[in-house]
């Protein structure tokens, strides 16, 4: 992805709140409830993932489609920025 001002400021802006509600807050503005759906159902297809979980049981654990469940083992795989995975990484140390 290229990088530009627009997409600084948004990265910013997220990394400026502080709590669950505040992301609640921010993204029901910025976003309409199917894209939060899409984004929120991705991450958790990635995360099913990662632990190895097969299609059939993601598609029943998530409703996601099985091109969606493709398209995001596609960029874990082979396009992967490792973004999914420092989310990851960091979340489990913060259960700790």
């Amino acid at each position: 992805m290229k990088k530009d001002d627009n997409m600084d400021y948004l990265f910013k802006a997220v990394l400026s709140l502080k709590t669950v509600d505040e992301c609640y807050a921010f993204f029901e503005d910025l976003c309409t409830p199917q894209e939060l759906k899409a984004i929120s159902q991705r991450l958790h297809v990635a995360k099913l993932l990662t632990e190895n979980c097969v299609y059939n049981e993601i598609v029943k654990m998530t409703g996601a489609s099985t091109a969606t469940i493709s398209r995001v083992n596609k960029t874990l795989n082979y396009q992967a920025a490792g973004g999914y995975q420092i989310v990851f990484d960091r979340m489990e140390e913060d259960e700790k």
